[in-house]
């Protein structure tokens, strides 16, 4: 019988070398691990909960398939996972370093970049929803500067060819905005800026595509242990992505009147969307220095549980479809014995021989 060596299902050829230790960093295992779960749900005839948005502006459930989302079959020999990557074809549409996304998957033949991927892995309950009853379980996402910057590329990209049409939703009122950094100058024009964001998502509403993928893992509540059906995939699109801190802002905007994460959040998009129209490309790691509003830059924002119950509930998130009896079948070689545990999900794993046997 041959040896198998350490990997995760699915993954057949990447820039990660997983009978390495090292690649089972937790860094490295929260990106790698959740593309692997989701050519797994691919395998057992599943597709990923994607959330998009309507018409009305609302975010909705439907389901993409693994296939669709990766651009080809995960498990296809001419798959190629690039872990922490930029997505070249969005180079163009700035001014210095695209920053690297978690995972590109491109094709092995050619070399072409199929789609970006930000990846986040999160536990089910989080603190805020964890005495809950389970129904009400949410998760929190926490997001990167960096996140912000490819979903406003991902809408740049539908208007390279077509500025006019973009400039077209930017009222000459923003020319007033003198001095961009000082946030009181900025306030009065914030529900002109979701108006904005929310008239050009709709223009391009067809175009919405996968951006965020957000596999959760389930505990028994508070406790570290697993639920028996603990793991699933949740898929935000770019619009339904940008739905979430747009709602948030909206109930902030009337409830204070300072500049909070997720207002700057909307600043920051807007900015980029508005430089792209003007000049066909935004520039930023400027705009994210300059922008800061006295607050730090090490995240975009983040919601909790409490937050993103309404938008993610469903029957995968109440009970997820893929069983901690599975887990075996996506760790693969004693992967699990390389595991360096500093954070919950792969602590429980390293902790817990019994799912392997």
């Amino acid at each position: 019988m041959t040896e198998i060596n350490p990997g995760l299902y699915g993954i057949k050829h990447s820039n990660r070398d997983f009978t390495n230790k090292r690649t089972w960093g937790k860094n490295q295992f929260n990106s790698s691990f959740p593309a692997s779960l989701s050519a797994y749900l691919d395998k057992k005839g599943f597709e990923n909960i994607y959330l998009t948005l309507n018409k009305d502006l609302k975010v909705v459930h439907q389901k993409i398939s693994t296939s669709d989302f990766f651009g080809l079959a995960p498990t296809s020999d001419d798959l190629f996972y690039s872990f922490e990557s930029a997505y070249t074809p969005y180079e163009q549409l700035l001014v210095g370093h695209l920053p690297r996304v978690d995972l590109v998957t491109q094709r092995k033949s050619s070399g072409q970049a199929l789609k970006p991927i930000e990846i986040k892995l999160t536990a089910l309950p989080d603190n805020t929803t964890c005495e809950l009853s389970e129904n009400k379980y949410g998760t929190e996402i926490v997001i990167r500067p960096d996140t912000i910057v490819y979903l406003a590329c991902s809408i740049a990209f539908n208007f390279r060819d077509k500025l006019d049409e973009l400039s077209l939703h930017f009222s000459s009122d923003f020319e007033k905005i003198d001095d961009w950094t000082e946030g009181t100058n900025v306030w009065a024009y914030l529900p002109k800026m979701l108006e904005t964001i929310d008239a050009i998502t709709l223009s391009i509403l067809d175009k919405q595509e996968p951006i965020l993928m957000q596999p959760i893992w389930k505990t028994q509540g508070k406790s570290p242990a697993l639920a028996e059906n603990c793991l699933d995939v949740f898929v935000w699109s770019n619009f339904a992505f940008t739905q979430l801190f747009l709602d948030v802002a909206r109930g902030e905007l009337s409830t204070n009147n300072r500049i909070t994460r997720q207002i700057r959040t909307i600043i920051w998009l807007f900015k980029m969307l508005y430089d792209f129209s003007l000049n066909g490309q935004f520039n930023h790691a400027q705009i994210i220095d300059a922008l800061s509003y006295n607050t730090k830059n090490d995240k975009a924002f983040a919601v909790s549980g409490m937050v993103t119950h309404p938008y993610m509930n469903c029957d995968e998130l109440h009970s997820p479809r893929i069983s901690k009896e599975e887990i075996k079948n996506i760790i693969l070689g004693g992967g699990q014995n390389l595991l360096s545990p500093e954070r919950r999900f792969d602590a429980i794993i390293f902790n817990s021989p019994e799912l392997f046997e």
